[in-house]
């Protein structure tokens, strides 16, 4: 699942069944299947690689999630680990592997580390982009077909954009 301002790899189901099962396998099984994103930030990150382990809440009201650095009643752990893959004059391109799958997750943990994604208003970006999207990517999905038990690996293409174009070329490991 991605936020709809967000870019990059959608996985449907074509039938009921394969849905239950790719979202069973989705929760139950979080560490076997990998997924990449890249996000375009405004702010270096202090480090320039890291995994970061927050407590996150939901407001449901809001439609936001809020980052704490140690445990509290009603949030829950996530962790993820990024590491900088490239700069441009005025911004820098993360990759982020996540861990756990939380609400607003990448957006709300990059913000708390003070790095919020371009065009992210609700986390702490300055100024909205042009499509009114955010620049967060959703790189690449690997993981076990769970009929099949063949290797998915799944990569999208980056947007047609002038910026996301800075950062073409730029490999996955």
């Amino acid at each position: 699942r991605v936020d709809r301002p967000v870019s990059g790899v959608v996985i449907f189901a074509r039938t009921s069944k394969a849905l239950t099962r790719l979202n069973k396998m989705f929760q139950e099984h979080e560490k076997e299947i990998s997924k990449i994103y890249w996000a375009i930030v405004g702010n270096l990150p202090a480090e320039d690689h890291a995994v970061l382990t927050h407590y996150l809440m939901r407001d449901p009201e809001k439609n936001k999630s809020h980052a704490y650095n140690q445990p509290k009643a009603g949030a829950k752990e996530a962790t993820l680990e990024y590491k900088l893959l490239g700069s441009s004059q005025r911004y820098y391109l993360l990759e982020v592997k996540l861990y756990t799958g939380r609400h607003h997750q990448i957006r709300c943990q990059l913000a708390k580390i003070g790095c919020p994604i371009k065009g992210d208003l609700k986390y702490g970006f300055p100024r909205s982009n042009p499509d009114g999207g955010i620049s967060l990517h959703a790189r690449r999905v690997r993981f076990v077909h769970p009929v099949s038990k063949a290797l998915i690996d799944l990569t999208a293409p980056l947007p047609d954009d002038g910026l996301w174009r800075c950062f073409e070329g730029i490999g996955l490991e």
